[in-house]
């Protein structure tokens, strides 16, 4: 009985990592490209600051959107943690706060979102500001919010390394998701410290290396769920 409430305890946790991926997957490249990449426009303050005046409903979704993934982030971490902890109990706990971190970072992150919103909904509050300074304002907190979740990306990597390495050991699980896995942290990590060695770094490894954490989802749904 012990070893059947173990077994669906697991599969439940893979199925859980997996439905968070898959939501995560959906949201995140919304709020990131199809709002926030629409309503920015990079070296434009004034453009910017005009977008988000007019579309100040999308900007709060946005906000909203990154709040539900943070938090999407420490279910996964958790259901990550029971399922690879019959590997290792302790590195898997290590690679959970790693996520639980980089979530944290995120959400952090989030402060600089609001602050805007301050500045655009706030316009009475600041009549004696010149509105130059409110829209160069606004672009250097969208950039510090950029940059705050670019670093907790090199967070992440090192989640994916720790998962990539625990993946390889697992008995359980196919030894080519730990690679893929480890290729996907490589990819962060080098953009990450690539960003804040240089500031003319301007190449995107990870949206090429990005394939193991898909098919991680995908493994979990399928397969991992039904893990005896």
């Amino acid at each position: 009985m012990r070893e059947s409430v173990n077994e669906t305890s697991t599969g439940r946790a893979a199925l859980i990592a997996a439905i968070g991926l898959l939501i995560m997957t959906i949201t995140a490249p919304i709020a990131n490209f199809a709002i926030v990449g629409k309503l920015v426009v990079p070296g434009n303050a004034v453009q910017t600051f005009d977008n988000i005046v007019s579309s100040e409903g999308l900007f709060r979704l946005t906000i909203f959107i990154f709040l539900v993934v943070a938090l999407l982030d420490v279910v996964v971490a958790w259901a990550l943690y029971i399922f690879l902890k019959p590997v290792n109990k302790s590195l898997s706990l290590l690679t959970a706060w790693f996520r639980i971190i980089y979530a944290a970072l995120l959400v952090a992150a989030l402060f600089d979102l609001l602050n805007v919103l301050q500045l655009v909904g706030g316009a009475g509050d600041y009549a004696s500001v010149e509105t130059n300074r409110i829209q160069i304002q606004t672009m250097f907190l969208i950039r510090s919010f950029t940059q705050s979740w670019e670093f907790g990306l090199v967070v992440f990597g090192f989640h994916l390394l720790l998962l990539g390495y625990l993946t390889l050991k697992a008995g359980y699980m196919r030894r080519v998701l730990g690679i893929l896995l480890i290729v996907a942290s490589a990819g962060y990590l080098i953009d990450g410290f690539g960003k804040i060695f240089s500031s003319n770094y301007a190449v995107n490894i990870a949206a090429f290396t990005f394939i193991g954490e898909v098919l991680l989802m995908f493994w979990l749904l399928i397969r991992g769920r039904r893990l005896e």
